[in-house]
């Protein structure tokens, strides 16, 4: 419905929905903003290096699976971990083209002075909603995601990237 032609009820709903799009996204922010100032690293960058510590010896491939994201994008995460002296990089014994991740003792002192979730509070919170909520959430997001007709590839970003 066009929204000159919106009825009171309907742009009071509307008003409410957006302020709590609102909430959500600056409790997401004020999550990594809190983990940038107290260690100097973004949010994924966290939770990649607290991926690594609990799979040691995981590839970028499994990275970018337990994270959701697209293997490009766990790639740089690991190279800015690498260069940052957090973890350690080594060419796999049985493949020499995939590599071993492991956490060094300076990334696990990061670790150390975050507060959690390392994943960001909004995974953590979704998966402590009921299954049946959860599945209406999904399903009312595809509907607002093709009326705002949104580029899809955007899922593959962390949250903490946007």
């Amino acid at each position: 419905m066009p929204p000159e032609i919106l009825t009171n009820t309907q742009a009071a709903n509307t008003a409410q929905v957006l302020r709590r799009f609102r909430v959500v996204f600056n409790a997401i922010r004020s999550h990594f903003r809190q983990i940038e100032k107290q260690v100097n690293l973004g949010g994924a960058q966290v939770w990649a290096l607290s991926v690594v510590r609990d799979h040691p010896g995981i590839g970028t491939g499994m990275l970018a699976k337990h994270m959701d994201i697209h293997q490009s994008t766990a790639s740089n995460l690991v190279k800015t971990l690498q260069r940052k002296a957090l973890i350690s990089v080594s060419k796999a014994t049985e493949d020499r083209r995939s590599v071993q991740l492991q956490v060094l003792p300076a990334g696990l002192a990061v670790l150390t002075q975050v507060p959690g979730p390392f994943e960001g509070v909004l995974p953590e919170a979704l998966e402590r909603l009921p299954a049946d909520t959860l599945l209406r959430l999904d399903q009312d997001l595809g509907e607002l995601i093709a009326l705002l007709k949104a580029d899809e590839q955007a899922a593959g970003i962390p949250l903490a990237q946007l």
